[in-house]
């Protein structure tokens, strides 16, 4: 199948900010349209109208909503398929959901591209009204055999199609980063599910062995006050430096500046932070939460540890540091695996589902 021509909707967050989800979705279009697609954008996230109304809670969503709607009615009439990035809780009410059931009434087959990292929490509370939905749609589409198999447990089959790595902007260094400092890079949100806390605590322990090594944090969110908090009281607040959110460059140059990246989350899915940190170079230490052991496999393209315990995170991380040869030999094997998740990799995917989804399939949810 040709992807030239081909008129997609492709509904999801748009950056700014820069985020996880936003960045595929504006990645995903910008590589469709290099393919010859005519690519709509419908942004979930796109600025309220008037811009104060962004201020007023509780009415607030409905100003999103009802723009959101109508332009997606508007698309409907000009696209052959809908691909819908969808993630949990209120996100799928609210954004994921009308737009499966707008391409059902307007005959518009939809992909719907499942992301959420909590989605087993989601479906035991919320399954019913999702597997309605997704009978609406063409094909259930993951990005990891992790959540193929919480769908799977709950009766819907599912196409795996992988995050996409832009192994063009992440990639390794030039050059072999000079002995100095250790920079341990920690790129994820603040917020509770990311686990800040425990990679803080493990720097402190690594400070201990390391006294001049560097921590780097990434990210934005409401945390962020308690974090510097902590770190204060840890006595490592000099030692930290808390940059905010970094765009899509600033990230590429961190990896490739980081001598280890830690990824402390409690839920995750297939973390882009993960990916581009190994398509970049940088050895990885992560909790094996989610789908993360299905893309970081433990002692060979990085080392996992439980989430939450800061001991083992921070013991994983100093002996990163201290063994070149093991810090070496994960790095030239995450390198490797990462090539599965280029465009070259993921493009025939799309074009499969994309295929099957023109040719009349439906999600067959089966029933107990």
């Amino acid at each position: 199948m040709n992807l030239a021509g081909l008129r997609i909707a492709l509904v999801g967050p748009m950056p700014p900010p820069e985020g996880g989800m936003a960045n595929q979705t504006r990645q995903l279009g910008e590589l469709l349209r290099r393919e010859g697609a005519t690519v709509t954008v419908v942004a979930v996230n796109a600025a309220y109208r008037p811009s104060w109304m962004a201020k007023v809670r509780g009415i607030r969503a409905m100003f999103r909503l009802v723009p959101y709607v109508v332009r997606l009615w508007r698309v409907a009439g000009q696209a052959d398929i809908f691909h819908v990035m969808a993630n949990s809780g209120w996100s799928w009410h609210l954004f994921a959901a009308p737009a499966v059931w707008i391409a059902r009434i307007r005959g518009i087959p939809s992909v719907v591209n499942y992301r959420g990292g909590e989605a087993e929490t989601f479906l035991h509370r919320s399954g019913g009204v999702v597997l309605k939905t997704l009978r609406g749609a063409s094909v259930l589409a993951v990005p990891s055999r992790f959540l193929q198999q919480v769908f799977g447990q709950c009766g819907v089959p599912s196409e795996v199609v992988p995050n996409i790595v832009d192994t063009e902007r992440f990639r390794p260094a030039d050059t072999m980063r000079p002995p100095g400092a250790p920079r341990l890079v920690v790129a994820r949100n603040l917020e509770p599910i990311y686990d800040i806390a425990t990679a803080l605590r493990a720097f402190a322990l690594v400070l201990e062995n390391m006294p001049e090594a560097r921590l780097i944090v990434a990210g934005s969110g409401p945390e962020r006050e308690a974090l510097q908090a902590l770190a204060a009281e840890l006595r490592i607040a000099a030692a930290v430096e808390f940059c905010g959110r970094l765009d899509r460059d600033q990230m590429a140059e961190l990896y490739r500046s980081a001598s280890v990246v830690i990824n402390p989350s409690r839920i995750d899915n297939m973390p882009n932070s993960v990916l581009e940190a190994m398509a970049s170079g940088a050895p990885v230490v992560s909790t094996d939460v989610g789908g993360v052991p299905f893309i970081v496999k433990d002692g060979v393209t990085g080392l996992l540890v439980a989430a939450g315990d800061h001991s083992a995170m921070a013991a994983a991380v100093l002996r990163v540091l201290g063994d070149a040869e093991l810090a070496e030999r994960l790095r030239a094997a995450a390198l490797s695996e990462v090539q599965q998740y280029t465009w070259t990799r993921v493009r025939q995917r799309w074009t499969e589902v994309y295929a099957s989804v023109l040719s009349g399939a439906r999600v067959a949810v089966r029933t107990a």
